[in-house]
């Protein structure tokens, strides 16, 4: 079990990024474009760095959904190994089997 504190300031960043994700888009698409002018590019790029740190997306951390764990954590079942291994034994995932 993870710190409630974490999970609260993780959530919180979730909440930072899609307050700022179409701005964020936008600046970076004027960033890549090959006609922006050097002007344009200078001052998105100063726009961008005047964001907050916890807009970017990459300061998200996947956790599991049922206890917070940061480790471990699969994609596809949006759980840690640890969890994952608890639900499939009592027969919370449908399909999932034992390997061996």
């Amino acid at each position: 079990m993870a710190k409630k504190s974490k999970i609260a300031k993780n959530e919180a960043r979730k909440v930072v990024v899609a307050r700022y994700a179409a701005r964020r888009a936008l600046l970076k698409a004027v960033i890549r474009d090959p006609h922006t002018t050097a002007d344009a590019r200078q001052a998105a790029q100063h726009e961008l760095g005047r964001q907050p740190r916890d807009a970017s997306a990459t300061r998200v951390r996947n956790r599991d959904a049922v206890d917070g764990r940061p480790r471990g954590y699969l994609r596809a079942f949006g759980v840690s190994r640890v969890s994952l291994r608890g639900l499939a034994h009592g027969g919370y995932l449908p399909g999932v089997r034992k390997g061996s």
